[in-house]
């Protein structure tokens, strides 16, 4: 059966603010959790439509058992968005499998995920923003400490060029490591709480950062969006 929607009003307000429980009966933790960063995310005037469309979805059509909808969105939306990021060929036969029925077990999904991980949240890091504050920081310091104006600024470059990519390498194998593990017991399990506690509003921010440069923020926002409800029906 159908989930129990509120009012378009009082949803769309819970969106807005996004709000820690869904005003809504029967929707998942993991979906509220997508919704609200999809929402977040997506440019007016589309935002509106989008939260419409959602609100009718959930008002008129059952959410599928377990997580058959992520591995719909993840096959079909999700990882064709990441191709020119990263390899997603294992991952995505694996969502696939799983949502004809048959999920893989823990091992196999951490093998396929954990190098797919790495690649997106490599491709995710701000380095733009990080080599600027690494390069201010050393040239200030530089500077307090007797060098010239021109070396100082060479100077930050090389800190933050160096500390850039040893950061960016940290962070992308820092979440690989734990989001792997975290995502192959949920889809082993089937587990939609397990699968809620790994963040995956977090999860989409990562692949939008990562495919900025191909698609633009805000299209690859709407065609995650858009999947997003065409899975929840699939």
């Amino acid at each position: 059966m159908a989930t129990t929607t509120a009012a378009p009003a009082a949803f769309l307000a819970a969106l807005r603010t996004r709000a820690a429980e869904p005003p809504v009966a029967g929707v998942p933790a993991w979906l509220w959790r997508l919704v609200t960063a999809v929402h977040g995310e997506l440019p007016p005037p589309a935002v509106d439509a989008w939260a419409a469309r959602l609100h009718a979805l959930l008002g008129t059509a059952p959410l599928p058992a377990g997580l058959r909808s992520v591995h719909v969105w993840q096959a079909e939306t999700v990882l064709p968005l990441l191709a020119g990021t990263a390899d997603t060929a294992a991952a995505a036969a694996l969502h696939r499998a799983a949502a004809r029925g048959t999920p893989a077990g823990r091992d196999t999904w951490r093998s396929a995920l954990g190098p797919l991980l790495l690649r997106l949240y490599d491709a995710a890091y701000d380095r733009a923003g990080a080599y600027a504050e690494g390069h201010a920081g050393a040239r200030d310091y530089a500077l307090a400490n007797g060098y010239s104006a021109a070396e100082a600024d060479a100077y930050g470059h090389e800190y933050a060029r160096l500390s850039t990519e040893a950061n960016a390498r940290a962070c992308a194998e820092a979440h690989a490591q734990a989001l792997g593990g975290a995502l192959a017991a949920a889809y082993a399990a089937d587990d939609p709480l397990a699968y809620a506690a790994t963040f995956p509003e977090a999860q989409l921010r990562a692949a939008l950062r990562a495919t900025a440069a191909a698609a633009g923020e805000a299209d690859g926002c709407r065609l995650l969006a858009d999947g997003l409800l065409r899975a929840l029906t699939a």
